[in-house]
Order: C-alpha cells, then sequence, then structure tokens
C-alpha cells in the first residue's frame, strides 16, 4: 500500500511539473568559459555549477518570474531575473573581475536584492568567513562585525548587542523563523550552533517593518546551509581543537538533491574545559558541552516549493559564580549549571502565480530550560513554545514598482515546574499586518512601508502576597504603528548614498512587567511594573559607499531616539541580602557609527589592508548614561593571499590588531572600564594531495596572552579576566 502511495505521490508531481527550462553559458570578458561558477535559484532552494565549457541549465521551473544568481571568487555576482519564463530560455552571463567579496543576495529585506542594489545597509558575512577567525562560538564570530558586540559570561554565553542595544531589542531568525529562547536573561544564551550555518545578515537598525515586536535594534538574520546541487552527493567532516580550553568542536553532514527533491543532515558535537586566563589560571566551572543536530527535506517543481527542516540544540552549561577557585580541566559541568534543550521546526513554502508568488513560513520552536543550584533537581525549570506564522504577497510587479503585503504573528506559552519562579506562567500573542513598495529609477531607489501591531499578554497569579515569587494576574494589550522610508542612489559611478528613516517598537517582556524576586547571575532583588508602556523609536541612517577596483571605503552614521526606554534602577531598599532594582522608564537616545576602509593595491594583487573603527554613545534624557554600552574599538587586519604550486590553492595568512579603548562612560551602578589590544594571526587553504583535497586553518587569538576585561563581560564584577592566549586547529575534509 505504501508503494502505491508513493507512486501516485510522484506520478502526481511529476504532473504539475513544466517543462519550463532556462539555460546559458557563462564567460568572463576575454569571451572565455568560465567552468564551477555557482548559479542558484534562491526561491527554489536549487543550485547547479557551470561545467567545463561553461554552461548551466534548469529544468522544470516556475511559469512566473525567476531570479537566478551567478556568482563566482574574484568576479562581481550577478542577480538577473527572467521576468516571463517560457518553455525553453536562453541567459547568457558575463562575469567581471572583482578584487573585493561577492555581491551577496539578502535574503532579510523584503525584495531580496544584491546588497550593491538594496537600499538598507546590511552587513553579511559568510559562516565561513567568521570560522576563519578562529572564533570558539557563533556569538563571539558575530561580534567581529562593525557595530555587533556581545555580552558574555566566560566563552560558553553571549548576547549579541547591535550598536548598543540587547536582549529583547535584538531579534534573531534562523530557518525563516523567530527564536524565541527567554532571551531576557542577563544568563541566557542564543542556542544556536554555527554548524550547518551558511551566512548571516545584520541589520543595524529598527525593523518592526519587518519583523514587528523585538526588532527595535536590529535583527540576526542566519540563513542555513544550501542543499547540494542537482544530481550530486556531498559528504564533508570537520574538526577543530582549541588550546585554551582543551576543546573539540566535531561536525559531520551529507546532502544530495535531483531536479526536484533535495535533502541534507548534519551533526556536530562542542566539548571545551574551563578557559584559562593570562597567568595560566582555569575560571572555575566555565566549561560547556553541545551537542547540534540539524535535517531538511525540500521539494521544488512550477508550481511550488517547500522545504522543511528541523534543528536540535541541547546545552550543558556551567555557570562560572567561583570566579578562580578549583583547578580541572575536567569537562564535566559542577553546580551550579543549565540544562537547556532546543527545538526549532521550520516549513518554507513558495507558491508561484503567473506573474506574482506566496511566501508562507511556519515555524515552530521549544525551550525547555532547567536551572540546577546544588542538585539534579532543576530549581528553575521554564518550558517557552512558540508558534510563529509569516504571509508575504508578491503582487505582479507595476512598471518599475514592486509591492509586498504582508501578516505575521505569534502565539506563546510559558510554563514553569521548578520550585523557584523567574517569571510568571503566561501566554503571549502577536498579530501585525504590513505592506512595503519598492520603486527603482535610472540608478535610484526609493522603498517605503507602514505596519501595525498588536501584542497581548495575559500571565496568572502565582505564590504568596509579600513573598519572593508572587505574581498578580496580568493582561495587557500593546498596540504600535511604524513607517519606513529609504533612499539610495549613485552619486558618481564609484560613489553610492543610502539614507533610511525608520521607527520600531518593543513591548515590554514579562521579566519587565512581573519580576519579583532574585534575578539568578545578576545579585539583584528585581520588581516588575506592570504599568511600562512600550518602547517606540525613530532611527535616521546614513550610509556612504566608495567603491573602485583597488579601494573601497565606508561610513555609516546613526541617530536613534527612544521613547520609554526601560530600564532598572536601585531603590536603595535591600531584600534577601540583596539590593532592590526596581524597572523604569526614561526617554533615551543612542548615536554614532562606524568608518573603514579596504585597500588593495596594484600590482600586489595578494595584498589587503582592511581596517574600521565603530563608536556608539548612550543617554537618558537626564543626561546619565545608559548601561552595557561597548567601548569604542579600532580594528585592523593586513591579509595576503596565495598559492603553492598545484598542492597549496586559495591560501592565505592574516595579522589582526584590535584595539578597545576606555569605556568611561557608564551608568550609575556600572564601573569604568581600561582599554586593550589583541594581535590574532590566522592562515589556512585548501591542501591537495593527488585526489584528495581538505582545508586548513590555523589560528593564534590573543597571541601576546594579554590580560584584560572586556566591559560587557558579566564576569567583570568579580574582577575575572576574559580568555587568554588559544591556539586553534582546524581541518574539514569533503568526503
Amino acid at each position: 500500500m505504501k508503494k502505491i502511495i508513493l507512486a501516485l505521490i510522484l506520478g502526481f508531481s511529476s504532473l504539475l511539473s513544466a517543462q519550463n527550462s532556462v539555460s546559458g553559458t557563462v564567460t568572463n570578458l576575454e569571451n572565455q568559459a568560465m567552468p564551477g561558477v555557482s548559479v542558484y535559484a534562491p526561491e527554489l532552494h536549487r543550485g547547479t555549477t557551470t561545467d567545463e565549457n561553461g554552461k548551466y541549465e534548469f529544468k522544470n521551473l516556475p511559469n512566473g518570474s525567476l531570479r537566478l544568481a551567478f556568482a563566482f571568487v574574484g568576479y562581481t555576482t550577478q542577480n538577473k531575473t527572467i521576468s516571463k519564463i517560457l518553455k525553453d530560455n536562453t541567459l547568457d552571463i558575463i562575469l567581471t573581475e572583482s578584487i573585493f567579496e561577492m555581491d551577496e543576495v539578502v535574503v532579510s529585506t523584503p525584495f531580496n536584492k544584491l546588497q550593491s542594489q538594496n537600499v538598507m545597509k546590511v552587513e553579511h558575512e559568510s559562516i565561513k568567513t567568521l570560522q576563519q577567525k578562529g572564533t570558539s562560538t557563533l556569538i563571539e564570530g558575530l561580534a567581529t562585525i562593525p557595530g555587533v558586540s556581545q555580552i558574555s559570561t566566560g566563552t560558553s554565553i553571549g548576547k549579541p548587542v547591535i550598536r548598543g542595544l540587547s536582549g529583547n531589542r535584538v531579534l534573531v531568525y534562523s530557518q525563516g523563523v523567530r527564536i524565541e529562547n527567554q532571551q531576557f536573561g542577563d544568563e541566557h544564551g542564543l542556542g544556536l550552533n554555527d554548524a550547518g550555518i551558511e551566512s548571516v545578515e545584520v541589520i543595524k537598525g529598527p525593523a518592526s517593518l519587518l519583523y514587528g515586536s523585538d526588532a527595535l535594534g536590529g535583527v540576526l538574520y542566519f540563513n542555513p546551509e544550501k542543499f547540494a546541487d542537482a544530481g550530486t552527493f556531498k559528504a564533508n567532516f570537520s574538526q577543530k581543537y582549541f588550546t585554551n580550553t582543551q576543546g573539540s568542536n566535531s561536525s559531520i553532514g551529507l546532502k544530495t538533491s535531483t531536479d526536484n527533491w533535495k535533502f541534507l543532515a548534519r551533526g556536530s558535537y562542542n566539548t571545551h574545559s574551563d578557559y584559562k586566563i593570562a597567568d595560566g589560571d582555569r575560571v572555575t566551572n566555565s566549561r560547556y558541552n553541545e551537542t547540534d543536530f540539524k535535517t531538511g527535506i525540500g521539494y521544488s517543481n512550477s508550481s511550488f516549493s517547500s522545504v522543511l527542516r528541523y534543528n536540535y540544540n541541547k546545552l550543558d552549561i556551567g555557570i562560572p559564580e567561583d570566579g578562580i577557585g578549583e583547578q580541572s580541566s575536567s569537562k564535566d559541568t559542577q553546580f551550579p549549571r543549565q540544562g537547556i534543550f532546543n527545538h526549532l521546526l521550520s516549513l518554507n513554502n513558495v507558491i508561484f502565480f503567473e506573474n506574482s508568488k506566496l511566501d508562507v513560513d511556519l515555524g515552530y520552536i521549544s525551550n525547555d530550560r532547567s536551572e540546577f543550584e546544588d542538585s539534579n533537581e532543576a530549581s528553575l525549570h521554564m518550558k517557552l513554545n512558540t508558534l510563529n506564522y509569516n504571509a508575504k504577497y508578491h503582487f505582479p510587479k507595476f512598471g518599475k514598482i514592486e509591492t509586498i503585503l504582508g501578516v505575521q504573528g505569534m502565539h506563546q506559552t510559558n510554563k514553569n515546574s521548578g520550585e523557584e519562579y523567574l517569571i510568571p506562567d503566561a501566554t503571549t500573542n502577536d498579530f501585525g499586518v504590513f505592506g512595503t513598495a519598492n520603486y527603482e529609477w535610472d540608478n535610484s531607489v526609493l522603498q517605503a512601508g507602514l505596519r501595525f501591531d498588536n501584542r497581548n499578554v495575559t500571565s496568572e497569579a502565582h505564590g504568596t502576597e509579600g513573598e519572593e515569587g508572587y505574581f498578580l494576574p496580568l493582561d495587557k494589550s500593546f498596540d504600535s504603528f511604524n513607517a519606513s522610508l529609504g533612499y539610495k542612489t549613485k552619486l558618481a559611478e564609484p560613489l553610492t548614498l543610502r539614507l533610511n528613516v525608520a521607527t520600531g517598537f518593543r513591548a515590554p517582556n514579562l521579566a519587565e512587567l512581573t519580576s519579583n524576586g532574585v534575578h539568578e547571575g545578576t545579585n539583584r532583588y528585581e520588581i516588575g511594573n506592570a504599568n511600562l508602556k512600550t518602547e517606540q523609536n525613530v532611527q535616521t541612517d546614513l550610509n556612504l559607499e566608495y567603491k573602485n577596483s583597488h579601494f573601497e571605503f565606508f561610513i555609516n552614521g546613526f541617530y536613534n531616539h527612544i521613547n520609554n526606554y526601560i530600564y532598572t534602577s536601585p531603590t536603595g531598599d535591600v531584600l534577601d541580602d540583596n539590593d532592590v532594582f526596581a524597572y523604569i522608564q526614561n526617554n533615551a537616545q543612542l548615536y554614532g557609527g562606524e568608518v573603514g576602509l579596504h585597500f588593495h593595491p596594484h600590482p600586489l594583487d595578494w595584498l589587503h589592508f582592511e581596517t574600521s573603527f565603530e563608536t556608539v554613545t548612550g543617554k537618558k534624557d537626564n543626561n546619565d548614561y545608559l548601561p552595557l554600552i561597548p567601548a569604542n574599538n579600532w580594528n585592523n587586519t593586513l591579509r595576503t593571499e596565495f598559492k603553492i604550486k598545484n598542492w597549496f590553492e586559495e591560501g592565505y595568512a592574516s595579522l589582526n590588531v584590535s584595539s578597545t579603548f576606555d569605556q568611561s562612560n557608564v551608568s550609575g551602578f556600572e564601573t569604568a572600564s581600561k582599554g586593550y589590544t589583541l594581535v590574532n594571526l590566522g592562515f589556512g587553504g585548501t591542501v591537495k594531495l593527488g585526489k584528495t583535497a581538505f582545508d586548513v586553518n590555523l589560528n593564534g587569538n590573543n597571541l601576546f596572552d594579554k590580560k584584560y576585561i572586556a566591559h560587557l563581560s558579566r564576569l567583570k564584577t568579580d574582577g575575572v579576566p576574559n580568555i587568554g592566549r588559544n591556539i586553534v586547529l582546524g581541518v574539514n575534509f569533503n568526503i
């Protein structure tokens, strides 16, 4: 019976598949065929590469429009749209050389343009590039992007900071689904592993028009690993070793595709001992272990494309409360510790019509978080279940105008089963509707949009009045209208200007509304405020870019005004031997930006010099400074590229000097931080031994074993330094 059903399904899907096709040849300016060029259709999750004659072909294509991206290292990426797919289509491409990074298609913005065509300035980094820097965690790699920092608890927990905003003010997307993992807690990390992630896009500024509440400060959008090219099978194994933590990072993956079907799976395991500071002592119980599994299956034909993905992530994290105590290289966590189980299920669909399409994304996230104080019985146990939906209809193009109408929503429940209650049992419902349009003419683009959102939060009463953990019932509703307007133009052939003005909002979270007790890790008794209002901001961004064949320069400036900024303030009282902090609101403003250049001198085609500087200042209306604002940073990298005969290709060597300045602009209960300079080295490439090829990279981070304490380290109050010298060796075998 199963065979009959399978045959019927396959037969029906073959009937649905029209015989539309597109083929062509990719050449360079000398009219030479280019083999190995990546050709990718994002909506179909399908890719191929050109053969030895530079030819490519896609079959069983939809009847409407189709976008193809042509990419090859050292050449400018081209993004081509075929407005009307016929039975047989021919699209020949000529690629031009470019010494800078490939121009990538931006997925996190609504019209999926190449970055060079995009109205918003979005930072795009491949995970491979971040891994080449020798970072041990995903968030540590993200913190190397200008404008992005991290609030860290040792090496295991990192929370992203975008231009001074963090926690619930930064939204994280993975597999097309917003991640919900109790991110309000200072000691709650992302719960994401970099294995099985292709790249990350960073929107630095309010993105509520696109994503609703919690995108007040920006968005981290993680693009999952691509499927294999049609008709291929690929497998790879990677291994990293970290000397400082005696850590190991192992990952194995496989993927295969036909013209219609595709499948992939990847498993990884990380394990680290306590990290060592510069004098050789280890920070007790900063050890952690992580298991991660990702898989996906997809199908596409002429009518639709559908991809189902699943991610399981298990974290066992030690909490370093005793500073530098008992010395051990064990990887078994001690008490107190966290145990976290994350399940992420996503279904991404694109339905094609004659001249339009419908994107429908569904997601389910289950976050099971336990904290163990002195036994294996959880003292705090929270289960957060979230169902997301996101539907966008792309209207037929009207002249030079592209238009999208969308709805988004979320249903979320939080349940407690431990003795301690950090927040009450609660239900949150979001609903938002938005529209945005893109008008392009000559060398200019104008983009605008409007959105309305509603968030409803209800919680249950708990506990005994007058005692810790007592919560009154809550039923609050928050509404917000938001708008965005962006303009991009070429002032001259190498000079691009972007100007964006956008509003954003964030509804107060449960911790801010209801807290009544000692917040773990902060040593503070926190009291919530059920009368908090929605945070609402207006941000102006200016981006200026100059780029020619050997020189690239950019300057980004922003001013962000936030009404009803929520923060904690000491009341002067003491409860349970802890200072009492209450949640209050005040207007605030943040301003600053990033500036950088990339120089590639001719004829030294193997040499690159990159430098960038980032700064942000945050103040309340009374001129007091906001807490958790990162220090200014100046980052310099000298990078060479080389090849050694036929056995070592795509080789690189880099010297990085990162200088973090003093941070004396601190809030009332913070302390100033001293600046420091770290020196990092990197070396790597592809080794070819006969038919065997593998990638290798060697990194030396904090090479001179500098002793320092980062301003955003949660261990700063205990005087515990950050990680010392760390040598990282990594290999990757394509099987």
